[in-house]
This record gives C-alpha cells, structure tokens and sequence, in this order.
C-alpha cells in the first residue's frame, strides 16, 4: 500500500488466493458468489479503507473468529456478506494470522 503526501493511500490491493464455500448447498454458483463478493469488498475497501494497514503494508495469510453466515442465502447475497465479514477482520474484528 503507498501513501501520497496526506496519509491517505494510493492503492490498496487485497489478493484472495482461494474463496471456499464448504457447507453451503450444491445450488450456489461459486462463480456467482466470486463477482458478488470481489464488487462488495471493493466498495468497503473503497469507502472504509483497510484499518489493519493504516501504518503500511500488511500481509495477511488468514483470517479467523468472523461471524458464521446462514447456509441458505442467494449467491450474490452470500457474496455480500462474505465480503463484510472480510472487511471485517481486515478492519480488525477478527484474528488475523500474519
């Protein structure tokens, strides 16, 4: 992550190696829960940032402690929700294993 002249970052990039969906049923689209999910972390990046990198450049191999989510919401839903809880332990809430 750079920072410009006024603290704020220049670029913040968030690489996800793997997204695993276990325990969800075979009728949700991984595909479709991949889009959701990367469009709503970009947006929580974009407008909350990444609290955990404030000081600089912060690699993360895991995340741990998120909130469970419910096995039967949509794709894109699941992506949404995936996402926060993401941003969340980037944020944080959660542990995170460096």
């Amino acid at each position: 992550m750079g920072v410009n002249g006024t603290g704020e970052p220049r670029e913040i990039r968030v690489d996800i190696g793997e997204l695993v969906l276990d325990g969800f049923g075979p009728g949700v689209d991984p595909g479709r829960v991949s889009a959701s999910f990367e469009r709503e972390l970009t947006r929580l990046v974009r407008e909350h940032g990444v609290p955990l990198a404030a000081s600089g450049a912060l690699s993360v191999d895991a995340l741990s402690g998120l909130p469970p989510l419910s096995a039967g919401l949509s794709a894109r839903r699941l992506g949404q929700e995936l996402a926060r809880a993401v941003h969340s332990g980037l944020s944080g809430r959660g542990e995170v294993a460096r």
